[in-house]
Parts: structure tokens; sequence; C-alpha cells
């Protein structure tokens, strides 16, 4: 009797964070499909970043692009502000040894799950390669955050561990083309310590997760993260782990304590403005 294969777990640098940000996030996003319908301003901001991409794919696939930037001025300022900043990215001089790759896309199989990255661009030449990342975010986050964020360790990860590139010819770059004055970029370079630091991180992460899918199975949820923290307050799940009750509870305290200063104040002019807010 032949056995049924395994079905490979599809995991994208979005789900690690997501996975270690909250397992029972991951849970009811990713599991079980669970979504809430974003802002008309995340929606805004998502289809521009969305435009900006299509248009760089666009142009690298060599298909016009006067149509998008004749009908939207903030592409045109982008486009234009990244050509004058970075024109060996945007007028390269290619020769038959380049290779250069718009959405670019590259899977891992590491046990019972899948890897899956997509490049917004890859250059690859003879000795080294570049992955870039296009953001649209009006501000570059610290590089420690973006050191830290499961995009830059598995997208240099998978590269080394699917390429003949060791890690030291391999490299990851962010540009963030909306950035008030020009477009500003934020470059890592890649070792093979970092590699194998990344290696151990990733085992730990499946450890856990092949743990809890196993329990999941037999009725038991995923791990919430502990109570208190700030992330509930913004999460849309808070109603359904239990935690809007424990949100309301600090706000009740928050505004007990606020009440007490301004009683012990005798003169009754504290301005409330001026008390620190209660850390929940």
């Amino acid at each position: 009797m032949l056995s049924t294969p395994k079905q490979l777990l599809r995991l994208s640098q979005g789900q690690l964070n997501l996975l270690e940000k909250c397992p029972r996030h991951f849970q009811h996003s990713y599991l079980e499909k669970l979504h809430s319908p974003n802002s008309p301003e995340h929606e805004e901001l998502q289809n521009l970043g969305s435009r900006f991409h299509l248009l760089m794919q666009q142009r690298e696939m060599g298909l016009p692009i006067d149509n998008f930037l004749e009908t939207d001025t903030q592409l045109q300022k982008w486009m234009a502000d990244f050509a004058d900043t970075a024109p060996e990215i945007v007028y390269p001089n290619i020769d038959s040894e380049t290779f250069r790759d718009s959405e670019h896309y590259r899977t891992l199989q590491v046990d019972e799950y899948l890897l899956t990255v997509i490049y917004d661009l890859l250059i690859a030449q003879t000795n080294q390669a570049q992955i870039i990342d296009w953001k649209t975010h009006p501000k570059p986050p610290k590089k420690r955050y973006l050191e830290q964020n499961w995009q830059t360790r598995l997208y240099l990860y998978v590269l080394a561990e699917t390429s003949n590139y060791i890690p030291e010819n391999i490299s990851m770059t962010y540009w963030f083309v909306q950035s008030p004055a020009k477009p500003q970029n934020v470059k890592f370079l890649y070792s093979s310590a970092q590699h194998e630091k990344t290696r151990k991180k990733l085992q730990q992460a499946f450890n856990k997760l092949s743990k809890w899918l196993t329990d999941y199975s037999q009725g038991k949820p995923l791990p919430q993260i502990p109570k208190g923290r700030k992330v509930c307050e913004r999460c849309q799940y808070a109603t359904r782990c239990d935690r809007v009750a424990i949100m309301q509870e600090h706000d009740a305290v928050a505004e007990n304590n606020t009440e007490s200063l301004i009683n012990e104040n005798n003169t009754g002019l504290l301005n409330i403005i001026t008390i620190e807010e209660v850390s929940l």
C-alpha cells in the first residue's frame, strides 16, 4: 500500500515574523485563515506600494512604463528621485555575466517546511549576488530592527542555501524610495557566522512549531504571549483571545491613578496633560 506523501507547510518571512511575535496570532491568521479588513489609510498605502513594485518589475522586463508615470505623479517623483540617487541600478551596464531578475522566486525545503522568498530584484554576478528590496515607507526603521526581521535573515539564508555563493559574497539592500529628501538605503553584508546563526534560529522555530502543530491537531491552541503586552492593543484578535477585558482593566487603573494625582494637588491646578502615561 502506497503511503500518502506529507504535505509541506509553506512559510514566508511574514509568517515567521508573526510566529515569533505571537504564536496564537499565527494560528488565527495562517492556520485558521481569519482576516479583518484593512483601514482605508492602510489600504491606500498598500496599493501605492504595489504600484511601485509593478512599475519596477515592468521596467526591469523592458516593458513600457509611460502609462504608469503619466497617471501617477507620486510614482513619477519616486522614479525620478531614485534614478538620480542610484543610477547604477536604474541604468546599469549589463554584461553577459550579470543576471538580473525582478520578482525572483525561490524555495528551500527544511524538514516538513517549505521556505519561500520573493526578491524584488536579484542581481547576480560571477563572484557576488545582491538582493534588492523596495520599501515605500516614509521613514526607514532602525537598522537593528531590519537586521532582526525575518525578511533580512531568511532572504540572505535562502540565497546562500540555493546557490553556489558563499555567504560573504551575498548582500541585501533595502531602498526606501519615499524618504523626505532623497531615497535612502540600508545595506546588510552576510557572513558564514550569520548564516549558521540563522540556521539554528530556524531549527529552534521549527522544533517549537512542530510540537505546537501536533498539539493543535489534538485540539490545543498555540501559545499566547504574556498578558499585558502592548501588542495586544493593536491586535484584531484581542476579543477572540480574551484580552479586551485585560486592556480595559489597565485603562481603569491608569484613569484612577490620574484622578488620585489630581485630588492630591491642593491647588487644583494640576494639568493632567503633564502626567506620564501608565505603562501597560
